[in-house]
């Protein structure tokens, strides 16, 4: 299998890959040293926003200099509407609840037997 192609566009105008690469190897860096920061990696790179999402099977980051920056959240594959759905801050919905709590007291949150312990 070979590596997706990464790629990159800016107010909708796609990069060549080459510079889509090397933003998204400052986007990489970015991230690792600030974690979740997309308003951050925007300004430093003289953008509004950044947000990274997958168009088709390929990784893109989309950098505007107009549009507001949108909280970090899960990367989701564009819809044929083009409709992301709803951003969250990041990560999974389980782990965004908090500690799980069990359906009833004293039992394991995934005790399917309903058996004591």
């Amino acid at each position: 299998m070979s590596p997706k192609k990464l790629s990159a566009q800016i107010d909708g105008a796609p990069l060549p890959e080459e510079e889509a690469h090397a933003l998204w190897d400052r986007f990489s860096l970015w991230m690792e040293e600030h974690r979740g920061d997309l308003a951050g990696f925007a300004a430093q790179e003289g953008f509004a926003s950044v947000q990274p999402g997958v168009d088709g099977d390929r990784p893109i980051l989309r950098a505007s200099t107009t549009a507001a920056q949108k909280p970090y959240g899960p990367v989701r594959a564009e819809s044929a509407g083009g409709d992301r759905g709803p951003q969250g801050a990041g990560g999974s919905p389980a782990r965004q609840g908090g500690p799980s709590r069990p359906d009833r007291k004293n039992a394991h949150p995934r005790d399917l037997t309903k058996k004591p312990r």
